[in-house]
């Protein structure tokens, strides 16, 4: 299944190459090669793909989306809300 939950940026490196999200309470790291110089920041939100940063979305779409993807979420366990984030950066059908 492919998700494309929006990720807030919690952190970004000295040399802006990669940036740290938290998507729902998962952080992992992603790549900022994709992106223009400069267009992501701190508290941005974005969406992403294999581990690359695709887009920067507007925050309220992305409270919406987020709000909608929360109340999929409560009703999975922990470690299958984590797959499903997780696998999400793996999708093979995701811009088909």
């Amino acid at each position: 299944m492919c998700l494309s939950i929006p990720s807030k940026v919690v952190k970004i490196s000295d040399d802006r190459t990669m940036c740290t999200v938290d998507t729902m309470g998962v952080q992992r790291d992603a790549n900022l090669m994709m992106m223009g110089d400069d267009e992501i920041q701190v508290g941005d939100y974005v969406l992403l793909h294999i581990g690359f940063v695709m887009n920067k979305i507007d925050e309220k779409e992305a409270l919406i989306s987020l709000d909608t993807y929360k109340e999929i979420l409560e009703i999975m366990d922990e470690n299958d809300r984590r797959k499903t984030i997780l696998d999400d950066d793996e999708c093979p059908n995701r811009g088909e």
